[in-house]
């Protein structure tokens, strides 16, 4: 967005994060946990019955106040130095009175969104807050007892591969989009889930957004009790660990993770979460830096290559490609891990190119959902029948 610019935050030093004793950041702690675990006084459940006690309410009010608003000026600290350019949240000034480490100063910008991408994280944040106090994460880990054992999202996209000579599909089961708008009016998920697997598609991709796609996890849990057999690609926007918890309980058995995003310390943290719970991370890539960032990680299996450009929302497929070529190839090919091309491909053609380019699957949902057969619509997308009947 021209005229922006964007908030700058120096970090300096940080006697209060880093010297106080009851507050420490260790190289393993999830950034997303931070403001769970300072270590403040607790605050009087019943009411004070003098001016001094409710000065020293408020006064550890405050305290836990400048604590998040250095937590959060420590995500967006360590997500610059990675180049992320998504904001987590709207920049805000510091709370009132505050003293400490971290200059900070917005020039011109207010709190606009630069992207849609930025519009729906912040959106996110403030929907997964309410979410998690409706229901806490201790919650959901006692319902992964009742959730259904999760299935193997990359061994279905390896023997589709192998199958059909072409990369497996990943079809999207997707109502809207915010650059498309509606792209299907009489949309009933499960039966276009039901479609796509007899169409051919070794997985399915469900849109779980409300807001911006006009998805639900709903969708995914009536389309993981409906009887498919496809694995299930859980499209959300994570930035908090209790999504992929909650993910598990609604029957996902893959979860998308954003580089542009989170920082690397939250993609390891939640790749870990996801081994423990038995889920596939996707792991999303747009340039060169992300990838870079991405394959220096352990234990990532696969890695989806978005082809739109986050600022601009323009789609090039010769961005695969580019991706692909040259060291990066071959660290990719000697990590075993397998690349999924996603945006942009619409015809036989396309699918060729990024098969070419090295990917051995492909996440698509636009080209095949408007189609008033979603199954035909993939026999048109390959250029040939890919079912197995």
């Amino acid at each position: 967005m021209e005229g922006l610019v964007s908030a700058r935050v120096s970090l300096r030093t940080a006697p209060s994060l880093y010297l106080n004793p009851n507050f420490s950041i260790k190289p393993s702690t999830n950034l997303l946990t931070l403001n769970t675990r300072f270590s403040v006084p607790s605050i009087r459940a019943q009411q004070p019955d003098t001016k001094e006690g409710l000065a020293m309410v408020e006064e550890e009010s405050n305290v836990l106040k400048v604590k998040e608003w250095e937590v959060g000026m420590l995500q967006n600290e360590v997500a610059a130095s990675q180049g992320i350019r998504i904001r987590r949240r709207p920049p805000t000034g510091p709370p009132l009175h505050y003293v400490g480490p971290f200059e900070f100063r917005i020039q011109n910008e207010g709190n606009t969104p630069r992207n849609i991408l930025e519009e729906i994280i912040w959106h996110k944040h403030t929907e997964v807050s309410q979410l998690k106090e409706r229901r806490p994460l201790s919650v959901l880990k006692n319902s992964l007892d009742n959730a259904p054992p999760t299935r193997d999202f990359i061994g279905a996209l390896k023997a589709a591969n192998l199958r059909i000579g072409f990369p497996g599909l990943i079809a999207e089961v997707k109502k809207a989009s915010p650059s498309r708008g509606i792209l299907r009016e009489d949309f009933d998920p499960v039966e276009i889930a039901q479609a796509y697997e007899k169409g051919g598609a070794a997985c399915l991709s469900v849109l779980t957004d409300e807001k911006f796609f006009k998805g639900s996890f709903e969708n995914l849990e009536a389309i993981r009790n409906s009887g498919v057999k496809c694995p299930l690609l859980c499209k959300e926007f994570v930035i908090d660990a209790w999504q992929i918890y909650y993910a598990r309980t609604k029957g996902a058995d893959a979860i998308l993770l954003i580089a542009a995003v989170l920082p690397d310390l939250d993609i390891k943290y939640m790749t870990k979460i996801c081994k423990v719970l038995g889920l596939t991370a996707l792991i999303e890539v747009h340039d060169e830096r992300e990838m870079d960032r991405v394959l220096a990680i352990e234990g990532v299996e696969l890695i989806g290559i978005n082809n739109r450009n986050l600022e601009t929302f323009e789609v090039d497929i010769s961005n695969t490609r580019k991706l692909l070529e040259g060291e990066r190839g071959q660290l990719i090919q000697q990590k075993g891990i397998i690349v999924v091309g996603e945006s942009g491909l619409f015809t036989p053609e396309d699918i060729a190119y990024v098969h070419e380019a090295g990917v051995k699957a492909v996440l698509v949902g636009e080209s095949i959902v408007k189609q008033s057969d979603p199954g035909k619509g993939i026999t048109g997308l390959f250029g040939k029948d890919i079912s197995l009947s």
